[in-house]
């Protein structure tokens, strides 16, 4: 099933980091996974959901790499900025989209998410939802460190948040011209979008989005993706 509606529904992938917490002596986003880049998965995921354009933000100088772990998916590829934050804005620049046009950010990093939470989050702004992110519950105990000392802190009040999230691509370029302009620092597009004071609703995440940043995240990835059907590892061999 893909999204079904006359809408066009587009994606950012942000893959400019480094590998560097990885020990990887490449960029984070082409370092495979079970013979697969990472960016690969993650690009291949959106289209399998119904995404109908994709733009890749990559570090500068490897274009090359990019452009081999992608081929054949229609990606654009675009040098992304010297954070996130810019690098965001310079993809959502590069795609070819009305204003209206749903348009995804999601990290390379999170390369097993689910067909279904890229559908949920994107159905959800196409229901009417000004900014969507998907979430899942914090399961750790959390305390909050002060001065005085520390105090647990309620978990059933806390959400891990992950990607894709989503808004109109008008007002996403708008908000994130706004925070450039203001000078804000905001570590993601929610935050980005309620700095213009837009309302962000929640969707359900799933934890194969987790975000691949540390070696042992690439051991649980590795361990979540043999648990996935024949078919997903024929689709990314073919």
């Amino acid at each position: 099933m893909t999204l079904s509606n006359k809408e066009p529904v587009v994606a950012v992938v942000v893959a400019a980091g480094s590998g560097s917490r990885l020990g990887a002596d490449l960029p984070k986003a082409l370092v495979p996974l079970e013979g697969v880049a990472l960016v690969r998965r993650a690009v291949d995921a959106l289209l399998a959901a119904g995404v109908g354009q994709v733009v890749v933000t990559i570090p500068p100088d490897h274009e090359s790499g990019f452009a081999a772990a992608l081929n054949g998916t229609g990606a654009r590829l675009v040098p992304g900025g010297a954070d996130r934050q810019d690098s965001v804005r310079l993809g959502l620049l590069g795609l070819d989209a009305p204003d209206d046009a749903v348009a995804l950010v999601h990290d390379a990093a999170r390369a097993l998410v689910p067909t279904d939470v890229v559908r949920r989050v994107a159905d959800a702004v196409l229901g009417g939802a000004e900014v969507v992110i998907p979430v899942v519950p914090v399961v750790d105990s959390i305390r909050r460190v002060d001065p005085d000392g520390s105090a647990i802190v309620d978990r059933s009040l806390l959400r891990a948040v992950q990607t894709p999230q989503a808004a109109r691509l008008g007002a996403l370029r708008s908000a994130h011209e706004r925070v450039l302009a203001d000078g804000v620092e905001v570590t993601d597009d929610a935050a980005v979008c309620e700095h213009v004071g837009m309302r962000v609703s929640l969707v359900d995440g799933h934890r194969d989005a987790m975000k691949v940043t540390e070696p042992v995240d690439l051991i649980l990835a590795k361990a979540l993706l043999a648990e996935r059907s024949p078919a997903d590892a024929r689709r990314h061999r073919d």
